[in-house]
């Protein structure tokens, strides 16, 4: 959509060849980082903590749901296979949007990672 004139995305253009990736701390050529300044490494690590998340919140939301389906509802022996596929159901849909909604909330957040190291000083002439 938006293009420089030698073909190339018109925000990297603005940036230095190597900049720091704002996740980890690193230096990475700008090419190896998106528009968030995250390295291809970070937003890995970020949707493997979201999926972690994502399962344990759907795993709650899919145990909630069966103990309200056996106390409340009390299905019969008939359509129980019913019941427990909706339960697998539930905590495929509630699992997948929690790690979705994780994800992003880590992407608006934008803040270093936990082990995130900075930097040691550079040119300071020691």
């Amino acid at each position: 959509m938006f293009r420089n004139k030698d073909g190339g995305s018109a925000w990297r253009s603005r940036f230095p060849e190597v900049v720091t990736c704002v996740r980890c701390l690193r230096e990475k050529d700008t090419l190896e980082v998106d528009r968030l300044m995250w390295c291809k490494d970070c937003r890995a690590a970020a949707r493997r903590r979201a999926a972690w998340w994502g399962w344990g919140v759907g795993g709650v939301a899919a145990a909630g749901l069966a103990l309200w389906i056996w106390l409340v509802v009390r299905p019969s022996a008939l359509v129980r296979g019913g019941w427990i596929a909706t339960v697998v159901a539930a905590f495929w849909l509630v699992g997948r949007l929690a790690r979705e909604l994780a994800y992003g909330l880590m992407r608006y957040r934008n803040r270093k990672a936990v082990e995130a190291v900075p930097p040691g000083p550079t040119g300071m002439g020691t």
